[in-house]
């Protein structure tokens, strides 16, 4: 029976019919509270904030603009914190004993220090020394906290390589550089791209964070916009709706890529 029950939650009809209730739930409750406010809805104004049409010609609004910067940091911090956790991942493998203890150290210390802390602690206190401006200490910030745990996705990726890989490569007289480049890491890729992708929608839900420092991403802007207008609700149900919007384009393409690369055993 409870088998049953989950497979029924799985399913894709399921999960849309669960997650269409919540989302009426959350507006019901959301619209019950502005009324008993006298809340004045003003939806009319938020196209403007999207996008504008004058005598210039086509203009993007603010939140569309905030949503651009929120993809390149999201992007940028990617690329760095996927580059770190590939370098943490074989530093722990490499065997060495300094080498998977300064790895393990770091994994430890970046994945028990809450997000918020780590970006004061960057900004605050190193920012001041190297000369980080907002948007860098931020970069810095996202790609250290999610290389930790993209390390580990590398890892489980590597290991998952049947050892019998390494002694193949091994024998042909291949070094342990060559066997990374051009047998492990290939055959590796089908189990990592899945969640690596999930771990990208992470990321892009955590740049939310850096608006404590004024980065003027997605957030920053709904922030200063609902500072103007006093529109709160509907500022934040825009950015609510913009963020859920990328997410889950982003979350289709890791469906498609764990039914693509799914490991059948």
């Amino acid at each position: 029976m409870l088998g049953q029950i989950l497979n029924l939650v799985r399913s894709r009809p399921a999960s849309v019919a669960l997650y269409l209730i919540i989302v009426y739930l959350i507006a019901r409750l959301s619209l019950t509270g502005a009324e008993a406010m006298g809340y004045n809805w003003q939806w009319y104004r938020i196209p403007d904030y999207l996008y504008r049409l004058t005598d210039d010609g086509f203009q993007w609004g603010e939140i569309a603009i905030g949503l651009v910067t929120t993809i390149e940091l999201s992007v940028t911090s990617f690329v760095f914190a996927t580059a770190l956790g590939l370098c943490l991942a074989l530093l722990r493998l490499s065997g060495l004993l300094v080498g998977t203890a300064v790895a393990v150290a770091y994994l430890e210390f970046i994945r028990n220090m809450p997000l918020l802390v780590l970006l004061y602690l960057i900004y605050y206190v190193l920012g001041p020394i190297f000369g980080l401006n907002r948007y860098s200490a931020s970069v810095l910030c996202l790609a250290i906290y999610h290389s930790a745990l993209i390390s580990e996705i590398f890892r489980a990726g590597i290991n998952a390589v049947g050892i019998g890989q390494w002694e193949a490569a091994k024998s042909i007289g291949m070094s342990t550089g060559q066997c990374y480049r051009f047998v492990i890491l290939p055959q590796s890729v089908k189990f990592m791209l899945p969640p690596l992708t999930g771990e990208a929608v992470h990321l892009i839900k955590s740049s939310a964070i850096v608006s404590v420092i004024a980065v003027a991403e997605l957030t920053t802007v709904g922030r200063n916009l609902i500072s103007d207008t006093y529109m709160s609700f509907e500022i934040w149900f825009t950015v609510a709706a913009v963020y859920m919007v990328v997410t889950l384009i982003l979350s289709v393409g890791v469906t498609r890529l764990e039914r693509r690369y799914a490991v059948k055993t």
